[in-house]
């Protein structure tokens, strides 16, 4: 399975598989051509060379035959004499040797045209009589002026009428050295079209044969050579993960282990591709140790600056703590039942509760005499403790645009400016109401508001936890989230274990 995916081609155009099979196919189609029509031509070319040196022969013969010197005697009696008839007899056994001897004839070449002395009959084809007169074909007209001369000329090829012809022509010279006429034989090749398609058929099946593994032989080569380890580095690092340090590891080991050793530039590449991925895996573990160095320094300084804040406030304890951990119950418990799901990501739930701390760094800007009253506050003073949460909004707003990209203080934003908001919209600072009202605000109002009910503070006891509890859900659907305030009591035992921990201390 694996190696069937290793092997897969599928690219956005032609794989690097397909364009060296298609180029490989064309270079050999282009070579066969070649080669095939140089072949043939060479092949042709020899089988005219030696069709031409059998007619010659074969005209020699002929020419022995004839008597020069009775040439004009044959022609003026018609062929009556029994050495005419001798003569005659000798051509047509010289014309019987050889099947493809097609014509024989003995011609005296005249302004007129060309004297038949002997033309010899055929299955097919009466010969012409002695003395007759034929016209020139148009392949002799530019030899004429050779011909009436007495002189040689090569042999011709002919397609026409009669066929493929090889045409040789051999003057016949009397005992005075004159030319007296010309013996004439036509060789039929047509066997050599019938030789040469064999021949070219063969040539083909020799061609297929050889293409087939040339192809093979570079098919498995480009497979195991290129293919494979190029898709094995693809595959693996598309796999590659940088979730944690062991999965890092593993994916390593995995890419060291494919161990590519094809001795050529793909093993250089997959060596360069491992020290790559050796330099990233390192750069990400550092990354990751100092991402995690800024997360605790970032987590120890939220702390830091909610202690300060709240030592403050005399009346508060372990408030921040407190919230915090109830935050946390509260969010995993709505995960948990699947309700807000499009907000409540892993990543929002942390942000909220390592932000949670900050839900009241706006007391900062509260005075003490205020912050810390034993008693009662006047509706003045109270109107200058509702202000924390517009000033803790501002605070935080002033860290954001010099840390971008913290999205953690988006949401302790949030908490610290809408915290003390109501479901029914009669809270404060802005008296927005629902959903309209951020889900970690939501959520901190419940856990603020128990944590103020069942801690002891210097005007009051706390209240009992069922008092309390029975108070939280009096306010559903008016104070608080009616989603949140059912996860509170899904989560009873855990709220509470945090309580009685927290009252040991």
């Amino acid at each position: 399975m694996e190696n069937k995916i290793l092997s897969n081609d599928e690219c956005r155009k032609l794989s690097i598989r397909t364009k060296m099979l298609l180029v490989l196919s064309i270079a050999l189609f282009i070579f066969g051509v070649s080669a095939a029509t140089i072949s043939y031509k060479i092949y042709k070319d020899a089988s005219i060379e030696e069709y031409k040196r059998f007619g010659i022969g074969v005209a020699n013969l002929a020419a022995g035959a004839i008597n020069p010197d009775r040439v004009d005697e044959y022609l003026a009696n018609g062929g009556n004499s029994d050495d005419y008839m001798e003569t005659k007899s000798k051509l047509y056994r010289i014309r019987d040797t050889a099947p493809n001897i097609e014509f024989v004839y003995v011609y005296k070449i005249q302004e007129d045209g060309c004297h038949v002395v002997f033309d010899l009959d055929t299955d097919e084809i009466e010969g012409s009589e002695v003395g007759d007169v034929e016209e020139f074909d148009e392949e002799f007209v530019q030899y004429l002026p050779l011909l009436l001369n007495g002189g040689k000329i090569e042999p011709l090829v002919s397609d026409g009428a009669y066929g493929w012809l090889l045409s040789v022509y051999v003057p016949i010279y009397d005992s005075k050295g004159v030319c007296k006429c010309y013996a004439a034989v036509d060789i039929s090749m047509d066997d050599l079209k019938q030789q040469a398609q064999l021949y070219m058929m063969k040539l083909a099946v020799l061609f297929l044969a050889i293409f087939v593994a040339i192809f093979w032989i570079v098919y498995q080569l480009a497979r195991y050579s290129l293919i494979l380890p190029i898709n094995k580095i693809a595959h693996f690092a598309g796999m590659f993960a940088f979730h944690s340090e062991e999965e890092m590891e593993k994916n390593l080991a995995s890419i060291r282990n494919l161990n590519i050793t094809t001795g050529d530039e793909i093993e250089n590449l997959y060596r360069a591709f491992i020290k790559m991925t050796e330099d990233s895996v390192r750069y990400t573990k550092d990354v990751q140790n100092k991402t995690q160095t800024i997360s605790q320094m970032q987590n120890a300084l939220i702390i830091t600056l909610a202690d300060l804040v709240e030592s403050r406030d005399e009346n508060t304890g372990q408030h921040i703590k407190k919230t915090a951990a109830y935050v946390r119950i509260l969010l995993e418990e709505l995960k948990r039942e699947g309700a807000y799901k499009d907000q409540l990501t892993d990543a929002f739930i942390e942000n909220v509760v390592n932000s949670a701390p900050l839900h009241d760094i706006g007391k900062i800007a509260v005075p003490d005499s205020i912050l810390n009253k034993p008693g009662k506050l006047t509706d003045e003073e109270f109107e200058i403790m509702k202000s924390h949460t517009t000033a803790g909004g501002k605070i935080i707003t002033s860290i954001i645009e010099t840390v971008p990209d913290s999205h953690y203080l988006e949401e302790a934003k949030n908490l610290a400016m809408y915290h003390h908001e109501k479901w029914n919209g009669r809270g404060y600072p802005t008296g927005i109401a629902g959903e309209d009202i951020p889900l970690s605000a939501r959520v901190m109002a419940v856990a603020d508001v128990f944590d103020a009910l069942v801690s002891k503070r210097s005007y009051k006891e706390g209240f009992p936890y069922e008092k309390a509890f029975a108070i939280i859900k009096e306010e559903s659907g008016t104070h608080f989230d009616p989603k949140l305030v059912h996860a509170f009591f899904e989560a009873k035992n855990k709220i509470l274990e945090v309580a009685e921990i927290f009252n040991k201390i």
